[in-house]
């Protein structure tokens, strides 16, 4: 028994020093993150192979050298032990090569944070707006339609959806594109979280937040709302697709056609009914 578990922690350690399968989605016993997306998910990948590179290497190393004590520095191999307290030199080297550690790991980490935070030049602008338990989205540079996403219930769900990440409505963007995507809520505390493009920002009541994606190839991506905003939290999924320009704008079109209208008064019209106000 004791060795079949330690055969699967040693499997899913070595699976975590590799990157994950290139799929769109996350899949059954997937240990690694979720392939990238987006060039900041690949910068988020990169940069967390290499923390996983060096804290298994320090580990090794300590492994090694507390089994190299224990076993060079027994009571059998070493009856009369030292007496010394100070090392000068030993102290200086485990302050300095920590620190030097800690400097390489800064490194790419502020270039990292700094290329997630800057926003480029973007093309369009999403809003997503947190509501208890669903999110609603305007697409204020097209047409400034809006629409709400709720999540698909088990028993509503048709061959290929996936149970507690469909949603009625996808947002649809097209791919090779900078977006902006501000966050909001209209009721408590939500979070906008799509772990394919590395991308996590807090929904807040009052304010509007903001960062960036760019899709590099078509198709379904999936995320949550990551913030703990009450009974039905883990019910509000974000369901993404990806879609070539030609495609993004005839579905635009549709959208237009099929979805309610942000008035300049910031209230929402819908054909045949009084306005109603925006988030």
């Amino acid at each position: 028994m004791r060795s079949k578990v330690l055969t699967r922690c040693l499997f899913a350690l070595m699976m975590g020093l590799v990157p994950a399968v290139a799929e769109a989605q996350p899949q059954n016993w997937q240990t690694g993150l979720q392939a990238a997306a987006s060039p900041v998910m690949e910068r988020a990948t990169s940069f967390h192979n290499l923390l996983l590179w060096i804290v298994s290497l320090i580990v090794l190393f300590v492994f090694l050298l507390l089994a190299y004590a224990c076993w060079r520095f027994n009571e059998t191999r070493n009856p009369n032990p030292s007496r010394r307290s100070h090392n000068t030199l030993l102290e200086i080297a485990w302050t300095a090569v920590p620190v030097l550690i800690l400097v390489i790991i800064a490194i790419p980490s502020f270039k990292l944070l700094y290329y997630m935070d800057v926003v480029p030049e973007t093309e369009m602008t999403i809003k997503a707006v947190g509501n208890q338990w669903y999110w609603t989205y305007e697409y204020p540079d097209n047409g400034n339609f809006t629409f709400d996403a709720y999540m698909i219930a088990e028993s509503d769900l048709q061959p290929g959806q996936l149970r507690l990440l469909e949603t009625d409505n996808r947002v649809v963007v097209p791919v090779n594109t900078n977006i902006r995507i501000q966050t909001t809520a209209a009721d408590v505390l939500h979070n906008w979280s799509m772990p394919p493009f590395g991308v996590k920002m807090d929904a807040v009541p009052g304010r509007l937040n903001e960062m960036w994606i760019n899709v590099e190839k078509p198709g379904v991506y999936y995320g949550q709302c990551s913030e703990l905003c009450g009974v039905n939290h883990a019910f509000m999924p974000i369901a993404l697709e990806a879609k070539t320009r030609e495609e993004f704008d005839a579905w635009v079109k549709e959208a237009q056609a099929q979805f309610a209208k942000v008035g300049d008064d910031g209230a929402v019209r819908v054909a045949g009914t009084a306005p109603r106000p925006a988030n």
